[in-house]
């Protein structure tokens, strides 16, 4: 074959479809092409392809240096197959839920060419073929009729320069209508759809016609703006801020982001106040969130305990009978301050006795007969604090009773907890909304503790609940700060509590064994090289541990050649090789065995930000994989699977909340603008048996000495003093 610079038009059936990127439509295609005695490839970009399908395509030839002679396509059209030879191929490609090969030459051979029409039409005759019962009738037919919506939105998306690999969740939750809702207000689709930011739905806005400097662009700007603020933990922002940020995103006059705030802080969606005596503007629910936290814990604070008086003088000599203890002056003074009032906060690092504090109440208390409830955030915290009390302890979501219908808590105001004492777990890591949500469907005549180390990251979401709630005095305080003996025997410990400190940590001899390892490396190359033969060999050899399960990787950041993405695909090849039968969406390849990560609430699944899972079956015919977390099977279709992500490596602050047998920290310059004292102090604190560092000294140094946290725009703490 020659190659040629003029456009030439091909066509033929896709006998395979080799490779496609869902995310840009980028595929390498097999092509059985008229004209052609040999099948060719064809390579381009097309929003959705399927083998067995008819392609018209305009190109020219190319000689790839790789691969050879290929078909170079810049116009794709696409047609639905019309032979039964097509028909089976696109049939068995996967494409409709309940239809693989099998099926496929079923379905052919009974129907022929018709399929599609009895598909379509007179689908209770599938119910003539072996092995296709009411269920499975009703999966095909279904999927039939959402692939044919899907396909007209991925061709819209695609046609707007739009990746369309989110088109399954678009189609979810827009429905058939999905198309109409988008050119209507093409904003939507940054407001409600995951992965799809402002700048996409701005490009569509753009194609469809709205203006520049239009009313609805400017306060799509706004709201954009305020909820990119919120990922970076704000509850809203300085006006002058606000203003100047949307008008620069924009590019246009700061004029028309003021006419357009105005109107919207008319209609209420936004709020306008004071912080710190300066005009912001919140977006409307958090500010509400905060001001209802607030007004829970000041009516939770007074009166008197649920519990009659308890005379701790003689309590404390009692408990540590018990529990064949003695406790320490400060958390004697800590015990004391809990069991005398109704609010009380807990806080302090490892190793300075908050679980022995927390057992002394739950016995005393247990003792009293006092309805207990015990919470945290994640189910790994919440399994660490059944583990560490003998009590059980649920995460708040499933403490709250997740009503998917409603899409609200079933525990709240109207139907409270039944307790009389509820104790938080790693309250560092609540964010405003849960917080909310939590002290509402808390009894009045309860008491709460809230235990935490103020010194870990704060949560990811928005507010600085804890920080807020110690900050403002209005409630009693214990601070824990002495390191026990046998805690301070573990270096782990010691270190975190030298790092928090602004103290280098201290490292063992070459001969030494210890559990605080420093591993120096000057490549971002070389520290990835180390990385991988500490988790595939060295670490599970000589501490005999398991190296997916029980080893972790915790990064600073996911971008980089030593970022938890990076890291996540080289650690995949070593620690659980690709298998044919897996499935590619989102840039990531996904098959059985993989460690994965839900990174987002899921309140229909159970499943929530932060949970670890290991996939158990990937099915084809069904398109969709379920994934085991805690021996809990978990169905996700394939268009889910952007809300899970590969967790051999994981970021620092998607570990809080959890502990691992050992970790390993990446620390390079590369990482500067997140290495952060309480960043690596949560990193750190992670660690149970053994922690890993391996990079730069300098990096190391950088972290220890940055103690400057961005200070969080929210005014729970001024609520709380007033």
């Amino acid at each position: 074959m020659i190659s040629s610079s003029d456009s030439e038009l091909l066509s033929g059936l896709v006998e395979r479809v080799t490779y496609h990127n869902t995310e840009n439509g980028y595929c390498v295609l097999r092509v059985k092409a008229e004209k052609h005695k040999e099948i060719i490839t064809v390579v381009g970009h097309a929003s959705m392809i399927s083998a067995g399908e008819f392609i018209q395509v305009s190109g020219i030839w190319i000689n790839d240096k790789n691969y050879g002679p290929q078909f170079k396509a810049n116009h794709f059209t696409t047609m639905a197959p019309t032979t039964e030879e097509g028909i089976e191929k696109y049939l068995g490609s996967g494409m409709i839920k309940g239809i693989g090969p099998v099926y496929a030459k079923k379905l052919v051979k009974a129907f022929g060419e018709d399929v599609f029409n009895v598909i379509e039409s007179s689908p209770e005759r599938l119910r003539t073929i072996e092995g296709i019962g009411q269920h499975r009738m009703s999966m095909i037919t279904r999927a039939w009729s959402d692939q044919k919506v899907i396909r007209d939105i991925m061709v819209f998306l695609y046609q707007h320069g739009i990746s369309t690999a989110r088109a399954v969740r678009i189609y979810k939750t827009f429905g058939a209508d999905a198309i109409g809702v988008i050119q209507k207000d093409p904003y939507c689709l940054a407001r409600e759809i995951r992965g799809i930011g402002f700048k996409s739905a701005d490009q569509i806005a753009q194609k469809v016609g709205i203006a520049k400097d239009s009313p609805l662009r400017a306060l799509a700007g706004i709201s954009y703006i305020l909820l990119k603020a919120t990922d970076e933990g704000h509850c809203g922002l300085p006006v002058k801020t606000l203003i100047s940020s949307t008008a620069q995103t924009l590019e246009i006059e700061e004029e028309i982001i003021k006419t357009a705030l105005k109107i919207e802080l008319t209609g209420g969606e936004l709020i306008g106040d004071t912080l710190n005596e300066e005009p912001y503007v919140f977006l409307k629910g958090l500010y509400l969130a905060e001001t209802l936290i607030a007004k829970s814990l000041k009516r939770l604070s007074s009166g008197r305990p649920p519990w009659r008086d308890i005379e701790v003088v003689k309590a404390i000599p009692w408990v540590e009978e018990q529990l064949s203890i003695k406790l320490a002056e400060s958390q004697k003074e800590a015990l004391k301050l809990i069991l005398t009032s109704k609010v009380s906060i807990v806080t302090g690092g490892p190793g300075v006795g908050k679980t022995t504090l927390i057992k002394s109440v739950l016995t005393i208390l247990s003792a009293k007969h006092m309805e207990i409830l015990l919470t945290a955030p994640t189910g790994r915290a919440a399994k660490r604090m059944s583990e560490t009390t003998g009590l059980q302890a649920k995460t708040i979501h499933r403490l709250l009773e997740y009503d998917p219908e409603k899409h609200d808590f079933k525990r709240n105001a109207d139907n409270p907890l039944e307790c009389q004492l509820l104790i938080v777990d790693e309250t560092s890591m609540l964010d405003v909304p849960l917080m909310n949500s939590l002290l509402k469907a808390l009894p009045l005549n309860a008491a709460l503790i809230l235990v935490g180390d103020i010194d870990q990251l704060p949560s990811v979401g928005p507010g600085s609940v804890l920080e807020s709630i110690i900050e403002s005095k209005a409630f009693p305080v214990a601070r824990l700060t002495e390191i026990f003996r046998q805690a301070a025997q573990s270096q782990i410990i010691s270190n975190a509590h030298r790092i928090n400190q602004g103290l280098m940590p201290l490292f063992p001899s070459k001969v030494e064994v210890a559990d605080f390892y420093f591993i120096e490396s000057e490549s971002p190359e070389d520290c990835k090289d180390k990385i991988l033969e500490l988790v595939k060999d060295r670490v599970p050899r000589a501490f005999k541990v398991d190296a997916l399960t029980e080893i972790q990787v915790l990064c600073p950041m996911n971008r980089g050649g030593v970022g938890a993405r990076s890291l996540n695909i080289e650690l995949q090849k070593v620690l659980s090789p690709l298998t044919p039968n897996r499935v590619e969406r989102f840039g990531s390849i996904y098959s059985v065995g993989d460690k994965v990560m839900q990174i987002t609430n899921n309140y229909d699944k159970d499943v929530y930000n932060g949970d670890i899972g290991y996939i158990k079956e990937v099915r084809q015919e069904e398109q969709e994989l379920l994934i085991n977390f805690e021996e809990r099977l978990v169905t996700y279709d394939f268009g889910e699977l952007d809300e899970v992500v590969l967790a051999y490596a994981i970021s620092i602050h998607k570990s809080q909340g959890s502990e691992y047998p050992v970790i390993i920290i990446p620390l390079m310059m590369q990482h500067y603008p997140m290495l952060k004292r309480n960043l690596l102090y949560t990193g750190i604190t992670r660690g149970k048996k053994l922690v890993i560092l391996v990079g730069q000294k300098k990096s190391l140094a950088m972290a220890v000495k940055d103690k400057n946290t961005k200070k969080r725009y929210t005014k729970l703490k001024e609520w709380l003093v007033i």
